[in-house]
């Protein structure tokens, strides 16, 4: 079994009173999702989420509670373990540029409105515990 591991965060921002988060549009599946990706050897997957965003999206984050941690696991292929680990960021700058190898688009949403934008269900309930968690720290 081949054992996989990426980082990422959803990114948010407030954005005339409302709170937005990044969401990315993927070359290959043409799915919307959130920036992630692979660890490099050394790297924390603090290090590695931050590094990825700003590789795929060109956008500085901070990860303000590093507690905030949750992990989708699945297997990609028959012989692949893959496991993502998701913080919350929050963007210190909002100009977004496509990594053009991997990403077809990038864009804010709205969070109430981004879980209906995503493909897959664990991103979906991942933004419904965002949504509460930055309502409970009232950021």
């Amino acid at each position: 079994m081949i054992y996989e591991k990426s980082c990422g965060a959803i990114v948010y921002r407030k954005f005339h009173g409302n709170t937005e988060i990044l969401l990315i549009k993927h070359l290959k599946s043409g799915c919307w999702s959130f920036p992630k990706g692979h660890m490099e050897e050394g790297e924390s997957e603090v290090q590695t989420a931050v590094r990825e965003i700003k590789e795929e999206t060109n956008v500085d984050i901070v990860i303000d509670d590093p507690s905030f941690r949750e992990t989708v696991v699945f297997n990609p292929r028959r012989d692949t373990r893959k496991e993502v680990v998701y913080f919350i960021g929050r963007a210190v700058s909002a100009d977004a540029v496509p990594q053009e190898s991997e990403i077809a688009e990038i864009r804010w949403a709205e969070i109430g409105r981004a879980a209906s934008e995503l493909a897959y269900d664990n991103d979906r309930l991942i933004v419904n515990r965002v949504k509460a968690y930055l309502a409970l720290s009232k950021i």
